[in-house]
């Protein structure tokens, strides 16, 4: 059959960059979705992107679908004819439904009877045609995060659509979207002006087209050019760029042909903290900051310039302009604050709304230090860690009124600029680092508090943090979750998991919700449903710690509130249970279970009522087994245990073996069942084996 090559662009005003790689990804995601569903192949899909254009360009298309001969039978002959010989109403209802008329029919053997049929040839549709009508829903349902309207269209959109270029082969495939009709035509880069046509004549021939019009349409290629740019200016200026994948990205989104240009700006302002200055040049400005073979910031920085070359040096003065009052702004901010020791912010807390029906950020400041305190107690930590922690619990918050971070310009820097202020006030340096530590984690896979003060505040903020939102009726529910705490109750168990604490993380709510109590005017608000939703946490660290589901199940029936103790009980359990002789004891115990799985009764057991001799070693067993176990359990043995439990599982087996638990004599039969719910329950001691699978 033959194929058919096609591309397509759409030109528009600039796209936000962090709106361009989902929307290209959602694109090319509708485009195979549509050809699979169609059933048409093609042998490539490649996808371009600039800050002014999403294009396609799909090679080796089928260029029709396959005709199908499909067949259908109706109804059974005595159904589909009356006595005379015409159509009943079920008959025609059939043929309704095929789309086909009484000249289709002919008579059909099957092993219910004869039925009557049809057969009708259904011609594919072109590819060109089936694109063509699809397309414009594709665009449409590009999850943007804002569209807007302009002139008279008919359905919101990213941004205006200025152009269209779509070929089939090397001819111009008729397609309109928007009001604006397809052509052979593209533009260059936007200093060229709109005025410049470039005539695509044929597809082979549109990227090296585009390239000499200053656009690189190939994201990935522009993104390799970028770097290699950048990492030229790095052996020429004996600089390195600082690492930023996201900045590149952006970069890379924001420009069509890259001209990397080194800048500076006044070495004064390299006594400000590293980050203000990398916080001006990359967020603000995405400017790549630049350190010396020490890991010092220099005074120099590249931009990456969209424009014309010949202007590099004008461009650079431009750039150079912009930086200078950024870093006026931050040297005056920095200037105002640091005259100031950092608790003198704290009491200006008292201005701040955390929320309105829990209070202020001050009132969330006593609260973290009170927490800290009894997290370092339930830790029994030394009388210096515990004054450490409560020192950075009371200024952890601080620096959020300062002007550094009350005027806006940094509020992505709170935390550093604390634990910058207080190193400059000479706080003790781990209380410093610890200030801004106490964010962390800021996402999934986001690094963790290194130091144990900055671990001890971190849990008190987040714990307070997800208990008062959850006393304030404010549940997080779905993807419904604006104030992100299953981010921080994450954030508390992998602290937790990662410093190997050992404390009781419920009665660590038990006390948040006891300091909330009185400001809420009514007790524990939805305590219980902090409970669950930090025992769904521990459900998921303990499977993104690899561990499989039924070994969650297996143990978590036993006790969420140890999540260090918890997960080393699974760990060990997940590692013996590919043993073959645990394969058998769990087969065992599933026994157990399932004779006495309605038995109501107690595990007393009367002795006198043993007859067998394999179920007097299996009562004499069990309380040698139970202080073993009660022994390893101590000590946390948990590979030792289930080496206790494998070596006495042939006395369970030799009992089923040789003993008929099920006889008539109704008190023995209750014996032998409170015998093997004496065993349940000391297996339950470690874990649940009836779950695993």
């Amino acid at each position: 059959m033959e194929k058919i090559n096609i591309l397509f662009e759409l030109g528009t005003e600039e796209i936000p960059s962090s709106y361009i790689n989902g929307a290209i990804s959602n694109l090319e995601k509708g485009l195979k979705s549509l050809l699979k569903d169609e059933n048409l192949s093609y042998d490539k899909i490649k996808m371009f992107s600039t800050p002014r254009r999403m294009a396609f360009n799909i090679t080796g298309l089928q260029s029709k679908q396959q005709d199908e001969i499909i067949e259908r039978v109706g109804p059974t002959i005595q159904v589909a004819y009356d006595s005379d010989g015409n159509l009943t109403k079920a008959a025609q209802g059939f043929l309704r439904s095929a789309n086909a008329s009484i000249e289709d029919v002919y008579q059909k053997h099957t092993k219910k009877g004869d039925k009557i049929a049809i057969k009708k040839e259904i011609k594919g549709k072109v590819a060109i045609e089936i694109l063509g009508n699809k397309l414009p829903e594709i665009l449409l349902s590009i999850n943007f995060p804002k569209t807007m309207k302009w002139g008279n269209i008919s359905t919101p959109f990213v941004r205006p659509v200025r152009w269209i270029l779509a070929l089939k082969n090397d001819s111009v495939w008729d397609f309109s979207f928007e009001k604006i009709k397809s052509s052979n035509i593209t533009y260059g880069n936007r200093f060229l002006g709109l005025d410049k046509k470039i005539v695509i004549s044929s597809i082979d021939e549109y990227e090296k087209a585009l390239e000499k019009s200053y656009v690189i349409a190939n994201r990935a290629k522009r993104r390799e050019e970028i770097t290699e740019q950048l990492k030229k200016l790095e052996e020429s200026l004996e600089l390195k760029v600082i690492e930023d994948k996201n900045l590149l990205d952006e970069v890379t989104n924001l420009i069509e042909f890259p001209t990397a240009v080194t800048a500076e700006f006044d070495k004064k302002y390299l006594a400000l903290p590293q980050k203000i200055i990398t916080s001006t040049l990359s967020k603000n400005q995405k400017y790549f900051a630049l350190t010396d073979s020490e890991g010092n910031l220099s005074e120099k920085f590249i931009f990456v310039s969209n424009g014309n070359s010949e202007y590099n040096n004008l461009i650079k003065i431009g750039n150079q302009k912009v930086v200078k009052p950024r870093l006026d702004d931050a040297a005056f901010y920095f200037e105002e604050d640091t005259k100031h020791p950092l608790e003198y912010f704290v009491p200006k807390l008292k201005e701040v709304t955390f929320h309105r029906k829990i209070g202020t950020l001050f009132e969330k400041t006593v609260r973290i230090r009170s927490l800290a305190k009894f997290v370092g107690e339930l830790l029994q930590h030394t009388n210096k860690q515990n004054e450490m922690s409560e020192r950075a619990a009371y200024l952890c918050k601080a620096d959020l009124v300062a002007l550094m971070l009350g005027e806006k310009e940094f509020t992505k820097l709170q935390g550093y600029i604390g634990g910058k202020y207080a190193e400059i006030c000479n706080e003790d340096k781990e209380v410093a680092i610890a200030i801004e530590e106490h964010y962390l984690p800021k996402g999934k896979d986001n690094i963790l508090p290194k130091t144990l003060t900055g671990a001890v505040v971190a849990i008190a903020d987040k714990m307070d943090t997800v208990c008062s939102i959850f006393a304030a009726d404010q549940i997080p529910s779905g993807s419904n979750d604006p104030f992100a705490l299953r981010r921080a109750a994450n954030g508390v168990v992998k602290i937790i998991d990662a410093f190997s604490f050992n404390f009781n993380i419920f009665k660590l709510i038990d006390m948040t919700f006891e300091l909330l109590n009185a400001k809420l005017g009514k007790k524990d608000n939805n305590k219980n449903l902090v409970y669950n939703f930090f025992k769904s946490r521990i459900n998921w660290l303990l499977s993104e710690s690899g561990i499989d589901y039924d070994v969650i199940e297996s143990v978590t029936h036993i006790d969420y509130s140890n999540i260090s103790n918890l997960k080393q009980r699974a760990m060990d359990l997940q590692k013996y249970k590919e043993n073959d002789d645990f394969r058998k004891l769990v087969i065992t115990f599933k026994r157990v279970s399932n004779i006495i799985e309605k038995y109501k009764g107690d595990d007393d057991i009367n002795e006198a009522l043993l007859k067998e001799d394999a179920e007097k070693k299996l009562y004499d067993g069990i309380f040698i087994l139970k202080e073993e176990i009660k022994a390893l359990l101590l000590e946390r043995k948990y590979i030792g245990i289930m080496d206790k439990l494998v070596a006495f599982s042939p006395v369970i087996d030799n009992f089923f073996d040789d003993v008929l638990v099920n006889v008539k004599d109704t008190d023995v039969r209750l014996n032998r069942y409170s015998l093997l719910l004496k065993i349940r329950k000391l297996f339950l001691t470690f874990a649940d084996l009836n779950k695993i699978e």
